[in-house]
This record gives C-alpha cells, structure tokens and sequence, in this order.
C-alpha cells in the first residue's frame, strides 16, 4: 500500500508530463520506467561496489570507465541542456547495447530496449521528471511493486491491438483458484504489463510468509490539517500497511521464482518493458520476459521448453481482436481449430502449452462460449472431450470498463483426461460499480466465488441439491453436448418466475371509467367557478 504523499508525488509527475504535451498514459508510464531504470541500474551497481569494498568478491559491472558519466548520480546533477543531451544521445543507446551476463538488470531489458526512444521533447520536462524520479522511494523493497502498480492503475485506454489492463481484484481471485505454489511454472502468453504474474508472486510471498514473518506497519494522514494522526478505513480502525517477507521460501525456490518461475511473452515491445520493470520492481530478480508472437511458427522453434507441454499454470486475458498474420500462424494451433479470431486461436496455444496435469485460468469473450461457427464448436468440444474443463464463470459486462462493455468469463481447465461435469458460476457483482466509474460498492461475489470453487463437491452433480437457480451449479457433460457443447450460463441456469395475479380485464375497465368519470366531475366544478 502507498501513501497519500507518494500518489501525490505521482500524481504531480503525471500532471508534469500531461502539461508537458504527452498525453498518451502508456508513453508517460513507458518514459518513467525509462528514468526508474536508469536509477535502479545505478542503485545496484552501487549496493555491489559496497558489497565488493566488503568481501572483494568480483561483479560484472554495468558502467565501464566511460560510461560513468551515465549513472543516476552523476545525470541528475546536470543542467537542463547537458542533461537532455546526455540522457537522448549516449543513455538510451547505452540501454540497448548488449549484456550477455545473465546476472545482471541489463540481460532482462536488452531484448526490447533496442527501439526504446526518449519521448520527452523539452527539456524543462524531462529536469522535472528526473527530480521526482529521484524521490520516489525505490531503494523500498515493499513500496516499488505498490508505487508502479498505482502508475499502471492510470492506464485507462485499450492498446491498438485490444490489450488492457486486466483489473486486479479479477486476477487475484483467478489466482486465488489456481493457488499456484513454490515449485511451480507459470506462464502469460499475452503478457502485457504483467499483471498475471505480479499478482501470483505476491499471492506466493503472503502463502509462504509464518506469522512471525508478517510486519504490520500503521499509516498516519500525511497532510493537510490531520496530518500525524491515524489513519482511518471506513470501519473505523487504523489502517495497516501489511508486509510479507516469503520467509518459507528456501534458497532453491528462491532461485526458482527468480529465474524460471515467471514467463511472460508479447509481441508489443513497450508492454514489455513496462511487464520487466514491473516484475522487478516487485521484487523478481530476472522474469523470464521475451518479445514474441506466441501464436506464430517462431515460437516453438525459439522456446520449444514453453510452448510446448512446458507450463503447470497459465493465466491470460488474450486479446479479443487485433491483427493477425493468418500465414504465420502455427500450423499445430490451425489443427486444434481452424479460424481467424485470436480469443480461440489462444485458447488453443494455451492447451498446447499446457504439460499433462497443468491448469488454466484464461479469461474469453462470451462469444467463445456460445458461437455457433464450426471452429467455436470444435474448440469447446476439444477443451471439453480432450481436457477436463473444471470451470466457467460468468462476470458482468461492466468489469473492463472504461476500457471495454464485452461480457465476459473465466475458463478453468486441466489439460489431459475427459469431462464428466462443469461447475458454472454467475458472477452478479465485483465490488465496483459496472458503469464508466467503477466506483467501490459493497456488493462482491469474488470472495464468495473463490470460496464456493475451492469446497465444490462434484457428488452433488447428480444429487438433489445441484440447484440450477442458484449463482453455482453444475452441468453435465451429457448437456452441453446435447447443446452443441455451448458453455454460456444462461443455457443451463434455471430462473425462477413468480407469477403476477391481475384483476379480470371487465374489472380493470369499470376501474378505468370510473376514474375518467371522477376526473370530468372535477373539470366542471372547475369551469364552474371561471
């Protein structure tokens, strides 16, 4: 959690940037992690020349001799024409030159820092953004991951190719049912900006932190007139800031999260760097981030280990349209369902990916669950005969707004066996208002959703208590085969009418009459005292 006075100082560098012409959220996001990068760089190279003075052990330094000049420390002092010289000419390039030392920052962002461009166009703009830069706390551990998960919550327009900011609460409970652990191997094949896998590090930090490794930190109102007094919530209790240290972990699963843990590809390069430095900046030292169309022939032939039979939990939110190159799509996912739409091409590669026994939770559009073409039917009947397709559950239409109206659902599969029965969940509300706003509510049926799937009892498909009218039930596999493998809730869920009871249609006209005579009566008491 980050205080009112970081968000102000956020909130102030944005303004900085809207008023200095760029008004584009993913540029502004894109031209600060630009700037954090440059300062991290010179953190850690620092933290290792202390740690070297200490121990003498060696390190591969990040600055040569003549690049000194380019470190955080030494930039930020300098004036404001020097300053844009240095920063567009010999720091950006420096960005992209090669760093084979898979050790260090540069190994993570070198891939798709090569087009990286300085957007900033005065110079005025760019002394600003370096001074609030410099005081935003990023030698914090616990606050990075809050404070550019609060520049991300700023992303309110949809990329060119249908890409958005998935919300948060949606994918914490997405991986609340996956309840990934220590050893596992966890994929997004349309990354994004890494909302998927930040959101499963921290969920992986509080599963393995002992109550001894929980700090909990109170917060004060840090301005105006209150300022120094507790901070409130709206029960009326001090607000806590909550800390996990992940002290459970073991030196193995420790190297495992950092370096194999978390896989992520896209093929829009700033989205990717925007998913590195949020990865890193919650704490993952190198996520396994590459520039990649993952639907295309290239990507099996580059990381055979993940696209193929090589991920154990996959969570995606596929883009719903955007362009396709239809002849370099691999031939392999065209066998599984012979179409144009990206949300079941997807579908498709992410069963690919799956290893036997590995899961998903792959948000679609509704149109997945109940189109008619062949290729909807043939990739339903593949999640359903050659898959066991746990789940599918229902969300409103209003939860990816502003970005989008489409109505939407969450598919839960485990690759490998057959179906016999799929449990369907209606959720009504997610604690937002389902309008432009998305204003906090009380209503949320996430907690209750999570809870519901983790005690669902598959004996009561076939018994008497598997009630149709309620938000969860189940359906046999029988029926939705029956119905053209159809996956849409309204197919199967049971409403119950309650019926009306009116007066006979004679009764209903004397009534009428009557009223009509009592209004004439009225009008000519009027007239008669004009």
């Amino acid at each position: 959690m980050i205080t009112g006075q970081l968000k102000s100082k956020i909130d102030k560098l944005w303004e900085e940037f809207w008023t200095g012409g760029i008004t584009n959220p993913l540029t502004v996001i894109e031209q600060i992690t630009f700037l954090m990068y440059a300062r991290m760089l010179d953190m850690n190279e620092q933290a290792d020349e202390k740690r070297f003075a200490r121990t003498k052990k060696p390190f591969t330094r990040r600055f040569n001799d003549k690049e000194q000049h380019l470190r955080w420390q030494n930039l930020r002092h300098l004036g404001a024409e020097e300053l844009y010289k240095v920063v567009k000419d010999e720091l950006f390039p420096y960005f992209s030159k090669t760093n084979d030392d898979e050790s260090t920052e540069g190994a993570i962002f070198n891939e798709f820092m090569k087009d990286a461009q300085l957007m900033i166009q005065k110079q005025s703009l760019l002394v600003k953004a370096v001074e609030m830069v410099n005081d935003l706390p990023l030698e914090n551990s616990d606050t990075k991951g809050d404070l550019y998960e609060y520049l991300l919550s700023k992303l309110t327009t949809a990329g060119i190719n249908g890409q958005f900011r998935t919300p948060r609460h949606i994918i914490r409970a997405m991986v609340e049912i996956m309840d990934p652990d220590k050893n596992s191997r966890i994929c997004d094949p349309s990354t994004g900006t890494g909302g998927f896998l930040s959101v499963s590090y921290e969920y992986l930090l509080e599963k393995y932190t002992s109550p001894e490794g929980v700090e909990r930190e109170p917060l004060f109102v840090e301005e105006g007139d209150d300022e120094g007094k507790p901070l409130l919530g709206s029960d009326g209790k001090q607000v806590e800031n909550v800390l996990y240290s992940g002290d459970l972990i073991d030196e193995d699963a420790r190297k495992h999260i950092d370096t194999d843990m978390f896989h992520g590809f896209d093929f829009d390069a700033t989205m990717l760097r925007v998913a590195a430095m949020n990865l890193v900046m919650h704490g993952i030292k190198q996520p396994d981030i590459h520039y990649q169309d993952t639907l295309s022939q290239s990507f099996l032939e580059k990381f055979p280990a993940e696209a193929k039979e090589g991920m154990e939990i996959i969570l995606a939110n596929p883009p719903f349209k955007g362009s396709l190159d239809e002849e370099d799509v691999c031939p392999e996912i065209l066998r599984k369902v012979k179409t144009k739409k990206t949300e079941l091409l997807f579908v498709a590669l992410i069963e690919r990916m799956l290893r036997i026994g590995g899961r998903s939770a792959t948000i679609v559009p509704d149109g997945v669950l109940f189109g008619s073409s062949k290729a909807h039917q043939q990739l339903r009947k593949l999640l359903v005969d050659n898959n066991q397709l746990e789940a599918v559950i229902s969300l409103p239409s209003g939860v990816f707004k502003p970005y989008a109206g489409v109505s939407t659902a969450i598919l839960i599969f485990t690759k490998g066996g057959t179906t016999d029965h799929v449990w369907f969940y209606d959720v009504q509300a997610d604690g937002f208002s389902l309008d432009d706003k998305r204003t906090p509510i009380k209503d949320n049926d996430l907690p209750d959703l999570v809870a519901q799937f983790k005690a669902r009892d598959k004996a009561i498909a076939t018994s008497e208590e598997n009630d149709k009218t309620q938000k969860a039930f189940w359906v046999s596999k029988e029926d939705i085969a029956a119905n053209k493998y159809d996956l849409s809730i309204n197919r199967y869920k049971e409403v119950v009418y309650e019926e009306e009871q009116y007066d006979p249609p004679k009764e209903i006209l004397g009534k009428l009459v009557s009223l009509e005579n009592e209004i004439l009566a009225d009008l000519k008491e009027l007239e008669g005292m004009l």
